[in-house]
């Protein structure tokens, strides 16, 4: 099992979180869960989309009657 150190809220602490084994089937499964208490962890990537103006991807603002 991977291992990480991470601040767990439950412990108050900075502690060793292990991944358990996966049901899904996942090679990477997101879940961690802190070897103290096990409270579970979720880490996956934030994705965050920018939209610029001119671009002509985003739907045109409609303006008030």
């Amino acid at each position: 099992m991977q291992e990480r150190e991470l601040r767990c809220v439950i412990c108050d602490g900075d502690m060793l979180f292990e991944v358990p084994p996966c049901e899904d089937g996942h090679d990477d499964c997101p879940e961690l869960v802190c070897t103290r208490c096990g409270a579970a962890e979720v880490v996956a990537p934030i994705v965050v989309h920018l939209w610029k103006p001119g671009k002509g991807i985003a739907p045109h603002q409609r303006s008030a009657a």
